[in-house]
């Protein structure tokens, strides 16, 4: 693997990439809200906010223990089992992939807009096709493409917010007073705010995409990305909501809710300012297409270095990019235009429930990181109570998207099968090359010349794939330390091969750990175990030094769960995993 200095995001460049998703939700969210809680919507934002704010720390937490790419499937790796990890990184991928062409699309509806003439589908195709492009190039020329959107889009929301108040204070409050005698939901106000607030929780949707590219960004700027996407949304959406309600009859908000901000911009401002946030949401919706591009890259990337894809994904090209993981991105996401025909209500459903489920996981996540991982230092923590809370305001916001839209959890359950099984086919790819070859050989006298031609390929793919070496670093742990070490490789990974490497300071005698080993060795006798003492310092340069000598990648490499007198961060290691 080629080595590559790239230059780390600084705070406004990584807000700027994860907050042109999330504040994109500006566009949209708050007439959402509306339609559903009506004058009571920006109560039912606030609780969003709050729900948000219990979230930066879940977060901060998780990401500060475990610094590396890959968000809810990475602290699930580190936590749970490979099956778990790769369920939550499907969920990610399909509300990555659903948000590029809801993105592109939506952006497309409002430069139509302006220019009537265009083809919506064909121009969202070749938007996808653009920043396919700039990802390619890097993620440095992204990140000034998506600070000049992000700061475009913030002097756009703040023009609007300032003449919808200048707009109010001259007209009076007589609009407000009107929408807000409205009679209610006939099930009560908790009723209508619960389909609000369910609503609403697609205003949140991009504050995971932060962790997806934690590796790209510089040290201490994570915590600060979250706390940005937080006050932005937490003031814009309900102050926007408000602002509604007081400028325009709620009536009148269902003929123009596909474009709202533009018609409450070309109310309190004129024409000028309608322009303005069309092509401000153009851009923004644009943004978060490339969020998604990075987001994905991230994270697939992960994917791959862990053999849950092919190896074929981590081809660089000279700039450091993963070319191929996002020029399969771009197909997946033209295959889903195509095949829904940019119908944004069948995509909405992926969306919506995928990004929730993202969050739920990363909550559990969390708090398994409590359970298993209680040594492992982390900069901040979020109590556990707040972190219960969290996950159960999500579920609640998923039970009410059912409600809201059966038929969308429908058309989300129908992408999440196929790609599920994917992802089944190659955890178990080893276990299925050896029942095809199983069955050739049942059958051989019939087909003989090709059972004995693709019994030699299937051989050769399932050699390819035990012969991978993994690494256990041991402080000569005792006998049930270890069993459980081979239980994790012999559930979760693929390989035949485990190096023990016990690391030393000084000779010691290590013959009760040898007797131990063993007895492992003849209680799983399909994994061969190679001991292996070394006299040095444990540390990210002994990392280094053997990752090359044995050519075995870092993510191949265990550690258990250090103390918190262990010299390095988990995230100097380089990628080293934590398997106990």
């Amino acid at each position: 693997m080629k080595n590559h200095i790239t230059q780390k995001l600084n705070e406004l460049q990584a807000t700027a990439i994860c907050g042109n998703d999330i504040t994109s939700s500006c566009l949209y969210v708050s007439a959402l809200t509306i339609g559903y809680a009506g004058q009571y919507a920006w109560i039912s934002l606030l609780i969003v906010a709050f729900v948000l704010l219990l979230f930066r720390k879940i977060y901060g937490e998780v990401v500060g223990a475990l610094p590396l790419n890959g968000g809810a499937y990475n602290v699930l790796l580190n936590t749970s089992t490979k099956r778990i990890a790769s369920f939550a990184a499907i969920l990610t991928v399909l509300s990555y992939m659903t948000t590029a062409v809801i993105s592109a699309t939506e952006a497309m509806h409002y430069l139509h807009t302006i220019f009537s003439g265009i083809n919506i589908l064909l121009a969202a195709a070749i938007v996808l096709v653009l920043f396919t492009l700039l990802a390619i190039i890097g993620i440095g020329e992204s990140a000034i493409v998506a600070v000049c959107i992000f700061i475009i889009h913030l002097v756009t929301l703040i023009l609007l917010v300032v003449f919808s108040g200048f707009f109010i204070f001259s007209n009076g409050l007589e609009t407000f007073h009107l929408n807000w005698e409205l009679p209610l939901n006939s099930k009560g106000i908790l009723y209508t705010l619960f389909l609000g607030f369910s609503a609403a929780m697609l205003g949140i949707s991009g504050f995971e995409s932060s962790a997806n590219f934690v590796e790209e960004q510089k040290a201490g700027v994570f915590p600060k990305t979250l706390r940005n996407m937080w006050a932005i949304v937490s003031f814009f959406n309900p102050v926007i909501a408000l602002l509604l309600i007081a400028v325009i009859p709620i009536a009148e908000l269902g003929e123009h809710k596909e474009s709202l901000l533009s018609y409450l911009g070309h109310t309190t401002g004129g024409e000028w300012l309608a322009w303005l946030i069309s092509i401000d949401a153009v851009l923004v919706l644009c943004g978060a297409v490339l969020t998604s591009f990075v987001g994905v890259s991230g994270l697939l990337k992960r994917m791959t270095l862990d053999r849950i894809l092919p190896n074929y994904f981590l081809k660089e090209n000279n700039r450091g990019s993963n070319y191929r993981i996002i020029i399969t991105f771009l197909i997946l996401c033209i295959s889903v235009m195509l095949v829904t025909r940019g119908r944004l209500e069948s995509l909405a459903g992926v969306y919506t429930f995928s990004f929730l489920a993202v969050m739920a996981l990363f909550g559990i996540g969390n708090l398994l990181l409590k359970i298993k991982r209680r040594k492992l230092p982390r900069p901040e923590k979020a109590k556990g109570i707040a972190v219960v809370v969290a996950i159960a305001f999500i579920i609640l916001g998923f039970a009410g998207n059912i409600i809201l839209n059966r038929e969308a959890f429908q058309t989300f359950i129908n992408y999440l099968i196929p790609a599920v099984l994917f992802v089944l086919i190659m955890l178990n790819r080893s276990l299925l090359i050896q029942t095809m070859v199983d069955i050739l050989e049942y059958f051989y006298e019939p087909i003989r010349k090709f059972a004995i031609i693709s019994n030699r390929y299937l051989r050769k793919v399932q050699n390819k794939i035990h012969s991978q070496e993994f690494v256990f670093f041991t402080k000569g742990d005792d006998v049930a330390i270890l069993n459980k070490v081979m239980q994790y490789v012999q559930n979760n990974e693929t390989t035949r091969k485990l190096k023990i490497v016990n690391v030393r300071l000084i000779e010691e005698c290590n013959e009760s750990l040898k007797k131990d080993l063993e007895v492992l060795d003849r209680a799983y006798p399909e994994i061969h175990i190679e001991f292996i003492e070394i006299d040095g310092v444990f540390g990210p340069d002994l990392i280094d030094e053997l990752s090359l000598e044995w050519k075995i990648p870092k993510n191949f490499m265990f550690i258990a769960s250090p103390g918190d007198k262990f010299s390095y961060r988990v995230s100097e290691l380089g990628g080293v995993r934590l398997i106990m």
